[in-house]
Parts: C-alpha cells; sequence; structure tokens
C-alpha cells in the first residue's frame, strides 16, 4: 500500500551532495565575474513584490511525494517565486561554458537561474528544484537575471507537453508571476518593452551539461574536472562502477546512448529546439532550455524557428542529429584528458552514427504501422520528404490521416485522397491532378508493403507512435497573449489536452488543427528570437 502524500514542503527531503562534493567560488558576494576553480556560485534568488500562481503540475507535484493541493498554498507560491527559502535548501548557480553557433563562448553559466537543491524522493529519485527568471547571479554578464511570462509560459507547458509525448526532457514544478515588469527588446530592433515577470520552477535529476566539463578543461583545471566527472558517476550512473579512465569511457557512452534517444524522439515528433548550443546539452540525454523551440507545421527539413539561426540554420530540423553528434565530439575533448586514449572516444562517436541511424530507420517504421524495419521500407522514406515539400503537408496531421488509410477502390480515387489528407494540407488551392498521382502511386507502394499487416494493429501503432495534439507555437501565442491580460484558462486547458496527445478528445479540435493563416508571419507563431 502506497504511502499518503506529503502533506507540508517542509517534509521535502534535501541531498547536498553536489555544493559539499564540488568546489564552490570562494568569492559569495553576487557581482557578474570570472569563476575559477569552482563549479558553482552560492546565491540566493531575487524577492519579488507580488507573487501569483499561474500553474502547477500535478504529476510533478506527486513525482517529488507532495499532495497537489500544497500547490495554492501561500508557502508554495513565496518558495517557488523565490521569496522563502525551505530549510534544507542551498541555492546556488552552476558555472559552465559552452559553444554557441559552433564557436567557443567561453564562461556562460546560470545567468538567471538558481537550484535551491536536490530532493530525493520516496523511490529513491534525485530530482534538482531549480527557479528559472529568479535574479542575477554571478554569471548575468549584462542582464539583469529575469526572465517573462511569454518565454516562461512557454518552458512549463512545453516540458510537461513533451513528457506526454514520450520524449526525454526537463520537467516542470510551477509557473508563477511575479509582479514585476520586465524590459525585453523581443525583435532585438531597438524597441524594448515591459512585459510581465515570471519564474518557472523546473525540475531535472541534475542541470549538469556538457558545458559544465568543457569550462573545466579550457581553464585546464583537470583536478576539479575529475571530482565534476566522479561526482556524476557515482551520483548519478553508479552502476558504472568506481571511478577511473575505463568508466569514464562508458559513461561517455551512455551519454552518447541518451542523446541518440532523445534526438530520434524529436525527430519522430517534429520537435525542433532551435539552439542546440553545447551549453544545452544534458548528460542525462534530456530536452532542455525551451527557448526559440517550435514543431513543425509544413514538413520542411531546412526550418528552423530561431531567429538568430535564420541565415546558417544551424540548428534545422533536419540537421539536429548532426549537431547531437558535434556537440558529443566537444564533450568527448573536455574529458579526454581524464581518459588519456582517444580511441574509445572515437569509437563511442562512431556507435552514435551508427546507433542513430538504426534507431532512426526502426522509428519510422513504426510512424508508417510496421513493428520492424525492413528494406523495402527504404524507397517509402527516401521519397516522403520531396512528397510532403511538394505541397505544403503539416507534419503531424499527415500521420494521423495516414492512419486513417482504407485499402478500397474509393480510397486512392482523386476525391479519396482530398477527402482523407484535407485536414493535413495548407493550401488547398496547390492540389493539382499531378500531385494526386504521385501521392497515390506512393500510396500504392505502401500498401503494398503494409498487405501482410493486420490493419487495426497498424492503426493502432501508427496512432500510438504519431501524436494528434502537439504544442504548436500559435497555441503558445494564444495562451500568451490571454495569460498577459490575467487569463490563465487557456494554459490550463492546454496541460489537460497536451497530457494526453495520442487520443483524440472530444471538442478539442481546435488544438488539433495545422496552423492557421493569421500565425503564418505573426512572431512568436512561426519563429522566435531568444529573447525573454
Amino acid at each position: 500500500m502506497s504511502k499518503p502524500l506529503l502533506n507540508s514542503l517542509d517534509a521535502l527531503r534535501f541531498d547536498h551532495a553536489f555544493v559539499e562534493r564540488l568546489p564552490a567560488d570562494p568569492r559569495q558576494d553576487n557581482r557578474r565575474r570570472q569563476v575559477r576553480g569552482a563549479c558553482y556560485s552560492l546565491v540566493e534568488p531575487t524577492s519579488v513584490r507580488e507573487p501569483r500562481l499561474v500553474a502547477c503540475s500535478r504529476a510533478m507535484m506527486e513525482r517529488l511525494d507532495l499532495d497537489p493541493a500544497l500547490c495554492g498554498s501561500d508557502d508554495f507560491v513565496e518558495i517557488f517565486s523565490g521569496n522563502r527559502l525551505l530549510d534544507g535548501m542551498k541555492p546556488h548557480a552552476m558555472c559552465y561554458g559552452g559553444h554557441q553557433f559552433g564557436h567557443w563562448a567561453g564562461q556562460l553559466g546560470d545567468g538567471r537561474a538558481i537550484v535551491l537543491g536536490d530532493v530525493i524522493n520516496r523511490a529513491g529519485e534525485r530530482w534538482s528544484l531549480q527557479l528559472k527568471g529568479a535574479g542575477p547571479t554571478p554569471y548575468s554578464r549584462t542582464a539583469d537575471g529575469l526572465a517573462v511570462l511569454r518565454s516562461s509560459l512557454r518552458e512549463f507547458v512545453c516540458s510537461e507537453a513533451m513528457h506526454a509525448l514520450g520524449v526525454p526532457t526537463t520537467r516542470a514544478l510551477s509557473l508563477v508571476l511575479t509582479g514585476e515588469q520586465v524590459l525585453r527588446d523581443m525583435f532585438y530592433d531597438g524597441n524594448p518593452r515591459h512585459e510581465p515577470g515570471a519564474v518557472v520552477c523546473r525540475v531535472a535529476p541534475s542541470f549538469i551539461r556538457f558545458g559544465n566539463f568543457q569550462i573545466l578543461t579550457a581553464q585546464r583545471d583537470e583536478k576539479t574536472l575529475r571530482q565534476l566527472m566522479d561526482y556524476c558517476i557515482e551520483t548519478h550512473d553508479a552502476d558504472l562502477g568506481p571511478p577511473d579512465p575505463s568508466a569514464y569511457v562508458r559513461w561517455f557512452e551512455r551519454v552518447c546512448e541518451r542523446s541518440c534517444e532523445m534526438v530520434v524522439h524529436w525527430m519522430r515528433v517534429g520537435f525542433v529546439h532551435g539552439v542546440m548550443n553545447t551549453d544545452n546539452m544534458s548528460i542525462h540525454g534530456l530536452t532542455i532550455d525551451y527557448g526559440p523551440y517550435g514543431f513543425l507545421e509544413p514538413y520542411d527539413e531546412d526550418w528552423t524557428p530561431n531567429t538568430t539561426d535564420a541565415q546558417g540554420r544551424r540548428y534545422r530540423f533536419g540537421n539536429q542529429s548532426k549537431i547531437v553528434l558535434w556537440n558529443l565530439l566537444q564533450l568527448a575533448e573536455a574529458i579526454y584528458p581524464l581518459v588519456g586514449d582517444a580511441r574509445p572516444l572515437e569509437d563511442a562517436l562512431q556507435n552514435f552514427h551508427d546507433d542513430y541511424a538504426r534507431r532512426w530507420r526502426a522509428m519510422m517504421a513504426r510512424k508508417l504501422g510496421f513493428e520492424d524495419w525492413t528494406p523495402q521500407l527504404e524507397p517509402l522514406i527516401e521519397a516522403l520528404p520531396g512528397l510532403l515539400k511538394r505541397v505544403e503537408t503539416d507534419w503531424t496531421l499527415f500521420w494521423r490521416c495516414l492512419a486513417r488509410l482504407e485499402e478500397d477502390d474509393k480510397a486512392l480515387t482523386d476525391e479519396g485522397l482530398r477527402s482523407l489528407f484535407a485536414p493535413a494540407w495548407y493550401r488547398a488551392e496547390d492540389i493539382s491532378g499531378e500531385y494526386l498521382q504521385q501521392l497515390r502511386h506512393w500510396l500504392e507502394a505502401y500498401l503494398s508493403a503494409a498487405r501482410e499487416l493486420d490493419a487495426s494493429r497498424r492503426r493502432s501503432l501508427m496512432n500510438r507512435t504519431n501524436p494528434l495534439y502537439v504544442f504548436r507555437n500559435y497555441l503558445a501565442q494564444e495562451a500568451i497573449d490571454l495569460a498577459e491580460q490575467g487569463d490563465f484558462s487557456r494554459v490550463h486547458e492546454l496541460l489537460e489536452v497536451l497530457a494526453r496527445p495520442y487520443e483524440e478528445q472530444p471538442g478539442k479540435a481546435h488544438f488539433a488543427g495545422r496552423r492557421p493563416e493569421w500565425a503564418r508571419q505573426r512572431a512568436g507563431c512561426s519563429m522566435l528570437s531568444c529573447s525573454s
């Protein structure tokens, strides 16, 4: 019989292994500076004027053994806005560096994120609680350390939506308005405006990134680098054995495997991260730092949601696996001083390349309704991108339409095709007789490959693999528009719908629709900047 949930936040059990085992910044003044020989700086959140709860994740509360009824309490809002600390919390900001858009950026660090501490739940799971937008830290550089409702809402909702999709991700616990106004230049065009401030509490086994290792190697601080590596193995991957060079290699192999699984899931659901810098890569293979992300709407392997990336398109949809591999190479170089032999690290990188190809094929087979990959699927998959790009076709809705395909005489007529795929096409006027003929040929080949499959099992597998509801940018913007007017009803409705992304939900057709025409060029609905 399970134990009752905790009815007091004071009952949370904190563990301080990170701050106790790893070296701290010797200075405790909260001033911007370069930090050396340390993994973190002690810093407290900035108090806010009038905190107000916008939303709370019931699922994450229960994962922390907390009664969800606590979400509405004054204590909860005060703590997760940063106004009050629980006994046992040791707030700190992490020190890390990173490559940004392929260029070494030096020290970065938690410029507006503060870890409150690590909670150990009854199942023995470690959950690190971090406030994002909680004020300046020594790593804030020229920024104010704050966040706005716009970006905080996007992170809160998408974190929980991605979890429901089955994508490895950091989680979100709460979203709190601060009652402060924050100045942001959303378009980087010299016209800043004040926006409502907010704090999101996000949750993960840890927030350690590739950049935590990179900064120490760049500083030639092998002692602290080894301490960090040993901590990671002993705390998060103890089954790898006692820390030594061979365990370090096994740890890197595991990071490669986790990262591979993550990016295959991104490709499955059409998620584009938008800013895959090495400081945004989790050692746990989790999607982290939800900034200018987006879900594919019209299929385009060259699409990026990030305006900063619009010219080079480094982080475009079709390039994401290559960027993960490039980022893993940077991590390999960072830990090389501890391993002392490049060969096993190179082997792990090659294994990532091979593993991704295998996992991607298996994933695409399931999207098509096949339990396993077979060579006859290869020409189908190779031909599909060109077919989807020839007319604007929604990536998410195409697969749900395909699952409804019946093998009968009417299905492949012009009328049958128009009826079946109409929900996925953005411009019905672009659908020519020639295009329908090309689509028909592809579908005939698909049905031929699927002729041995049970139709109902094929459809069931497809609808378990291909979501109906994803957190489209225009849906986010609609919720933001309402929330900035004090109406949070859309946020709660989205959280409810996106918690069951594979199930058709009566009365929720709006959340499954393709992007409307009004959102084609509107800021926040197609591409976004990093401003938050």
